[in-house]
């Protein structure tokens, strides 16, 4: 039988250490095997080694997964990169439906995934990712182009997980470190 590994990697060693002292603190007892692995993930920054192992398995799936090999319209990219504010947010709805697609992948990108929102959630979602005021109109488009999945009374919608195109992605990629102001 072959072992998993699943290596644990601390970005700040200094707070690793002083979280794992913290941890072992409120043990009245030597830990067992099972509470060591818990507090070393909680002290790494996850809820527990479930959590971690969970983490560990979906990145090494997606390392896995091989880089598109399609190439990219990288002044597409660009030119649809300008229809976005330093915040992320879509300023202007895109009048060619090839470029509202890519545009749509961006909003896409954004929703959480494995979530089930009521139409209120999502609806504050897509207030939140664009300045134009339509989220009816960005909400249809989801479901339109089967990004987002809605029940038959409309009350519950998900993301659909899905491969992005390749200019998708280079869009998605291009936007995200405006996501984190």
């Amino acid at each position: 039988m072959s072992k998993v590994v699943f290596p644990l990697v601390a970005k700040d060693v200094s707070a690793f250490a002083r979280a794992l002292g913290r941890e072992l603190e409120t043990s009245d007892a030597k830990p067992g095997h099972v509470q060591l692995l818990n507090m070393l993930s909680r002290s790494a920054g996850y809820q527990n080694f479930q959590h971690f192992r969970a983490q560990a398995q979906a990145q090494g799936r997606l390392e896995r997964e091989p880089e598109p090999t399609d190439p990219v319209d990288h002044v597409l990219v660009e030119r649809l990169a300008r229809t976005f504010d330093e915040a992320g947010r879509l300023m202007r709805w895109p009048s060619k439906t090839g470029h509202q697609h890519l545009c749509l992948w961006a909003l896409w990108a954004r929703i959480p995934a494995e979530q089930v929102f009521v139409e209120r959630q999502i609806n504050e979602l897509l207030k939140a990712a664009h300045l134009f005021g339509d989220h009816a109109l960005l909400r249809r488009e989801l479901v339109n182009y089967q990004m987002v999945a809605r029940t038959q009374d409309c009350r519950d919608y998900r993301r659909i997980e899905q491969r992005p195109p390749a200019e998708a992605i280079a869009l998605i990629r291009h936007l995200e470190p405006r996501l984190k102001i």
